[in-house]
């Protein structure tokens, strides 16, 4: 039987943790577009006047918030619309915005998911290795399931089933998130061997981290293929209806 405390967290649970959906909505500088701020990447101006990410949303000033996709901010870093929304936003014409500000948000927001999943991971709260995930998962004892980019299909959809099986949505298309990272980037981030498959244990932790998540692929443009080697993956992430 299904803990009731572990329940997988569906899309609109997602959305309502990440702010998507009730939760405070921020205006994009470019497309003028709201939505909600935990998918919209925040940037400051540091004391020298350099436009920098701010993945966490947390420095203090004066922010810019950007609802587009990387190849969106390259197109208007170019040709000179993003200069223009940024001196409007932070109100000086004394900004220097870097030539590499769009790989240098990737990697932040790539930065700020692997902290976090550190965290879960040091209060004992993240799940690795393909055999106890699936124990847990079948017990109800998963709350979120990720796989690497680069992680085989078959061994996937074992543990999407186990997952289904546990929280009690036979029949469903429950399954782990395709993550746009490959085993080798998570194993040097998390300090353990080929991890390949993780997986959260409580409600809270899936709802800590899937904030910089859902950051980190709104600003991919949804893409899912490794970040570290390019490899394309075309198997979509699903998660409860």
């Amino acid at each position: 039987m299904r803990n009731p405390r572990n329940e997988p967290l569906a899309d609109h649970d997602i959305a309502e943790a990440s702010g998507a959906g009730n939760g405070p909505e921020r205006r994009c500088v470019l497309s003028g577009g709201n939505a909600g701020r935990d998918e919209m990447l925040r940037l400051a101006v540091s004391p020298d006047g350099d436009v920098l990410p701010d993945a966490l949303a947390k420095a203090p000033g004066r922010g810019a918030w950007i609802g587009v996709d990387r190849a969106a901010l390259t197109e208007a870093l170019a040709n000179g619309k993003l200069k223009g929304a940024l001196a409007r936003a932070f109100k000086s014409g004394r900004l220097t915005i870097p030539d590499e500000l769009p790989e240098l948000a990737e990697k932040a927001l790539i930065r700020a998911f692997l902290d976090r999943l550190g965290l879960e991971m040091r209060t004992g709260r993240l799940i690795l290795g393909s055999d106890r995930i699936a124990n847990e998962a079948r017990m109800g004892k998963v709350a979120a399931l990720y796989h690497a980019a680069d992680a085989s299909d078959d061994g996937s959809r074992k543990l999407d089933q186990a997952f289904r099986v546990g929280s009690d949505a036979e029949g469903t298309g429950l399954a782990g998130i395709r993550l746009p990272l490959d085993r080798a980037a998570l194993s040097v981030a998390l300090g353990r061997d080929n991890v390949v498959h993780l997986a959260l244990a409580d409600r809270a932790s899936a709802e800590r981290v899937s904030t910089p998540l859902r950051r980190l692929l709104h600003f991919l443009g949804g893409q899912e293929a490794a970040v570290t080697d390019g490899t394309p993956d075309s198997r979509h992430a699903a998660t409860a209806n």
